[in-house]
Protein backbone atom coordinates (compact mmCIF):
# COMPACT_ATOMS: atom_id res chain seq x y z
CA UNK A 1 0.00 0.00 0.00
CA UNK A 2 2.96 2.58 0.57
CA UNK A 3 3.71 2.05 -2.78
CA UNK A 4 0.16 4.42 -3.73
CA UNK A 5 1.69 7.47 -1.71
CA UNK A 6 4.99 7.17 -3.75
CA UNK A 7 6.36 9.90 -5.46
CA UNK A 8 6.46 9.88 -9.82
CA UNK A 9 6.77 12.15 -12.67
CA UNK A 10 2.86 12.69 -13.49
CA UNK A 11 1.92 13.10 -9.95
CA UNK A 12 4.56 15.27 -9.26
CA UNK A 13 3.63 17.51 -12.21
CA UNK A 14 0.06 17.54 -10.88
CA UNK A 15 1.33 18.61 -6.97
CA UNK A 16 2.87 21.15 -8.56
CA UNK A 17 -0.12 23.47 -10.30
CA UNK A 18 -1.56 22.71 -7.14
CA UNK A 19 0.84 24.08 -4.55
CA UNK A 20 1.35 27.08 -6.90
CA UNK A 21 -2.02 27.76 -6.94
CA UNK A 22 -2.76 27.19 -3.15
CA UNK A 23 0.15 29.61 -2.75
CA UNK A 24 -0.89 32.34 -4.98
CA UNK A 25 -4.23 31.61 -4.02
CA UNK A 26 -3.80 31.82 0.05
CA UNK A 27 -5.40 28.50 0.39
CA UNK A 28 -1.97 26.43 0.75
CA UNK A 29 -2.84 25.04 4.15
CA UNK A 30 -6.78 24.22 3.49
CA UNK A 31 -5.24 22.02 0.16
CA UNK A 32 -2.46 21.05 2.70
CA UNK A 33 -5.44 19.42 5.49
CA UNK A 34 -7.67 17.96 2.48
CA UNK A 35 -4.56 16.04 1.18
CA UNK A 36 -4.26 15.20 4.46
CA UNK A 37 -7.90 14.18 4.67
CA UNK A 38 -8.04 12.45 1.62
CA UNK A 39 -4.27 10.24 2.51
CA UNK A 40 -5.82 8.94 5.56
CA UNK A 41 -9.10 8.06 3.81
CA UNK A 42 -7.52 6.49 1.25
CA UNK A 43 -5.14 4.34 3.74
CA UNK A 44 -8.22 3.38 5.74
CA UNK A 45 -10.35 2.28 3.34
CA UNK A 46 -9.51 -0.86 0.69
CA UNK A 47 -13.05 -0.45 -1.25
CA UNK A 48 -11.15 3.18 -1.80
CA UNK A 49 -8.22 2.57 -2.77
CA UNK A 50 -9.14 -0.26 -5.10
CA UNK A 51 -11.67 1.65 -6.82
CA UNK A 52 -9.20 4.43 -7.43
CA UNK A 53 -6.05 1.72 -8.91
CA UNK A 54 -7.97 -0.23 -10.83
CA UNK A 55 -9.02 0.23 -14.61
CA UNK A 56 -12.59 -1.76 -14.23
CA UNK A 57 -13.50 1.03 -13.52
CA UNK A 58 -14.59 4.60 -15.57
CA UNK A 59 -13.16 7.72 -14.92
CA UNK A 60 -16.25 9.18 -14.85
CA UNK A 61 -17.17 6.79 -11.59
CA UNK A 62 -14.48 7.07 -9.91
CA UNK A 63 -15.11 10.95 -9.96
CA UNK A 64 -18.10 10.57 -9.23
CA UNK A 65 -17.31 8.87 -6.19
CA UNK A 66 -14.34 10.86 -5.09
CA UNK A 67 -16.31 13.82 -5.22
CA UNK A 68 -19.03 12.69 -3.09
CA UNK A 69 -16.16 11.98 -0.81
CA UNK A 70 -15.16 15.16 -0.70
CA UNK A 71 -18.04 16.82 -0.47
CA UNK A 72 -18.79 14.79 2.53
CA UNK A 73 -15.28 15.69 3.85
CA UNK A 74 -15.97 19.29 3.20
CA UNK A 75 -12.79 19.95 1.20
CA UNK A 76 -11.59 23.38 -0.38
CA UNK A 77 -12.62 24.69 -3.82
CA UNK A 78 -9.48 24.23 -4.99
CA UNK A 79 -8.71 20.66 -4.34
CA UNK A 80 -11.98 19.79 -5.41
CA UNK A 81 -11.30 21.38 -8.64
CA UNK A 82 -8.07 19.42 -9.01
CA UNK A 83 -9.84 16.29 -8.27
CA UNK A 84 -12.34 17.14 -11.13
CA UNK A 85 -9.47 18.16 -13.32
CA UNK A 86 -7.44 14.85 -12.14
CA UNK A 87 -10.49 12.54 -12.83
CA UNK A 88 -11.24 14.30 -16.52
CA UNK A 89 -7.94 13.36 -17.63
CA UNK A 90 -8.43 9.69 -16.12
CA UNK A 91 -5.44 10.61 -13.80
CA UNK A 92 -7.17 9.39 -10.43
CA UNK A 93 -5.01 6.36 -10.42
CA UNK A 94 -2.11 9.06 -9.64
CA UNK A 95 -3.84 10.59 -6.94
CA UNK A 96 -1.19 8.93 -4.05
CA UNK A 97 1.20 10.03 -5.94
CA UNK A 98 0.10 13.79 -6.20
CA UNK A 99 -0.44 14.16 -2.52
CA UNK A 100 3.07 12.90 -1.74
CA UNK A 101 4.50 15.49 -4.38
CA UNK A 102 2.15 18.20 -2.87
CA UNK A 103 3.49 17.18 0.49
CA UNK A 104 7.22 17.11 -0.68
CA UNK A 105 6.85 21.02 -1.78
CA UNK A 106 4.96 22.01 1.20
CA UNK A 107 7.58 20.94 3.81
CA UNK A 108 10.17 22.21 1.04
CA UNK A 109 8.27 25.55 1.52
CA UNK A 110 7.94 25.41 5.37
CA UNK A 111 11.25 24.34 6.32
CA UNK A 112 10.07 20.21 7.38
CA UNK A 113 12.42 17.48 7.00
CA UNK A 114 10.62 14.66 5.87
CA UNK A 115 11.37 11.29 6.94
CA UNK A 116 10.44 7.74 6.26
CA UNK A 117 10.63 5.53 9.74
CA UNK A 118 10.45 1.68 8.63
CA UNK A 119 9.98 -0.75 11.74
CA UNK A 120 9.45 -4.68 12.29
CA UNK A 121 6.47 -4.02 14.22
CA UNK A 122 4.20 -0.86 14.67
CA UNK A 123 5.04 2.11 16.58
CA UNK A 124 2.76 3.33 19.29
CA UNK A 125 2.21 6.95 20.30
CA UNK A 126 4.58 7.31 22.68
CA UNK A 127 7.30 5.80 20.41
CA UNK A 128 6.78 8.21 17.89
CA UNK A 129 6.47 10.91 20.12
CA UNK A 130 9.96 10.09 21.39
CA UNK A 131 10.94 9.56 17.80
CA UNK A 132 10.51 12.55 16.73
CA UNK A 133 11.48 14.66 19.23
CA UNK A 134 15.09 12.70 19.04
CA UNK A 135 14.60 13.23 15.31
CA UNK A 136 13.97 17.23 15.71
CA UNK A 137 17.49 17.08 17.92
CA UNK A 138 19.85 15.30 15.79
CA UNK A 139 18.22 17.03 12.24
CA UNK A 140 18.05 20.76 13.78
CA UNK A 141 14.59 20.85 12.89
CA UNK A 142 11.04 19.41 12.94
CA UNK A 143 10.79 16.79 11.34
CA UNK A 144 7.18 15.54 9.28
CA UNK A 145 7.58 11.58 9.80
CA UNK A 146 5.81 8.89 7.44
CA UNK A 147 6.22 5.08 8.99
CA UNK A 148 6.13 2.00 7.33
CA UNK A 149 6.23 -1.77 8.87
CA UNK A 150 8.29 -4.41 7.26
CA UNK A 151 8.57 -7.33 9.39
CA UNK A 152 11.36 -8.46 6.92
CA UNK A 153 13.73 -6.11 8.88
CA UNK A 154 12.92 -8.31 12.20
CA UNK A 155 13.81 -5.12 14.69
CA UNK A 156 15.29 -2.01 14.73
CA UNK A 157 14.71 1.39 12.67
CA UNK A 158 15.38 2.35 9.23
CA UNK A 159 15.15 6.09 8.92
CA UNK A 160 15.49 7.45 5.58
CA UNK A 161 15.62 11.89 5.37
CA UNK A 162 15.81 13.13 1.96
CA UNK A 163 18.65 10.42 0.18
CA UNK A 164 20.11 9.48 3.79
CA UNK A 165 19.12 6.20 4.96
CA UNK A 166 20.17 5.54 8.77
CA UNK A 167 19.63 1.37 9.13
CA UNK A 168 19.69 0.26 12.32
CA UNK A 169 17.49 -3.09 11.44
CA UNK A 170 18.40 -6.30 13.13
CA UNK A 171 18.42 -8.04 9.35
CA UNK A 172 21.15 -5.63 8.12
CA UNK A 173 23.23 -6.25 11.65
CA UNK A 174 22.88 -9.89 11.36
CA UNK A 175 23.64 -9.71 7.66
CA UNK A 176 26.97 -7.97 8.45
CA UNK A 177 27.87 -10.25 10.90
CA UNK A 178 27.24 -12.99 8.69
CA UNK A 179 29.36 -11.61 5.72
CA UNK A 180 32.15 -10.92 8.67
CA UNK A 181 31.63 -14.65 10.07
CA UNK A 182 31.91 -15.62 5.85
CA UNK A 183 35.24 -13.53 5.67
CA UNK A 184 37.40 -15.25 8.93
Amino acid sequence: MSDIFRENEVGNRYAKAIFELARDGGALEAVYKDFATLKALITESADLRRVLGSQAFASDLKLKGLLAVAKKAKLNALTTKALNLMGHKSRLDQLGATIAGFNSLYAAHKGIVTATVTSAVALDDGQLKNLKTELAKALGREADITTLVDPAILGGLKVRVGSRLFDASLKTKLDSLKFALKRA
